[in-house]
């Protein structure tokens, strides 16, 4: 359990901010740009959930959709992802994501995919409320994947988990396939043509 007492701490006034296994590193180190960007994501996910998406998808039935739950449970796989990355390394490490986040992400591509129109172009961002708030979730799932791959290439081997990019990889994939799934299963997605302006 996390308790936290007090909210500031004047720590990081000097633009240096601690790891989770008590190191100091800038503010604008990689690493912590990494679990910044995540964070961020989160944040946009609790966006998607309360402006356009529940009045988009909710049956009327008064349960949270089967999709809202996947959000839900994708915002706090995020919070372990972000402590996976505040922790350096294997020591002392008490949570690390594993292939089983990714395997469930992948279960639920396949069962959202399914009923999807068939793509025939690349689709632009757009259609209604919660598909726009997917495509920006993507494209910031997808910055903080290059942030970790960046990461990645900086540290030492074994100080960043492998399985984070593999998660973040196949969650920008996830959010895709839902932003179709928001635009009437893909019949109202908005498709890119090919030099249309010229």
């Amino acid at each position: 359990m996390v308790y936290l007492s007090k909210i500031y701490t004047r720590n990081g006034d000097a633009g240096t901010t601690q790891l989770g296994d008590g190191s100091t590193l800038p503010k604008h180190h990689a690493r912590v740009a990494a679990y910044g960007t995540v964070d961020e994501l989160s944040s946009l996910l609790g966006l998607v959930l309360v402006d356009g998406f529940d009045s988009e998808f909710d049956s009327g039935s008064g349960k949270e959709s089967e999709t809202a739950t996947w959000l839900r449970t994708i915002q706090n796989d995020l919070f372990d992802v972000g402590s996976d990355l505040c922790v350096p390394g294997e020591a002392g490490a008490k949570l690390r994501i594993a292939a089983s986040y990714t395997e469930r992400l992948e279960g639920w591509i396949d069962a959202a995919n399914k009923d999807l129109e068939p793509l025939n172009s690349f689709v632009l961002p757009g259609g209604t409320k919660a598909a726009a708030w997917l495509h920006v979730a993507r494209t910031v799932c997808r910055r903080a994947e290059r942030t970790v791959t960046e990461l990645f290439e900086l540290e030492e081997e074994g100080a960043v988990n492998p399985e984070v990019v593999r998660y973040l990889n196949r969650l920008s994939d996830l959010l895709f396939v839902l932003a179709r799934a928001a635009n009437d299963g893909g019949k109202g997605d908005v498709l890119w043509v090919p030099g249309k302006n010229r």
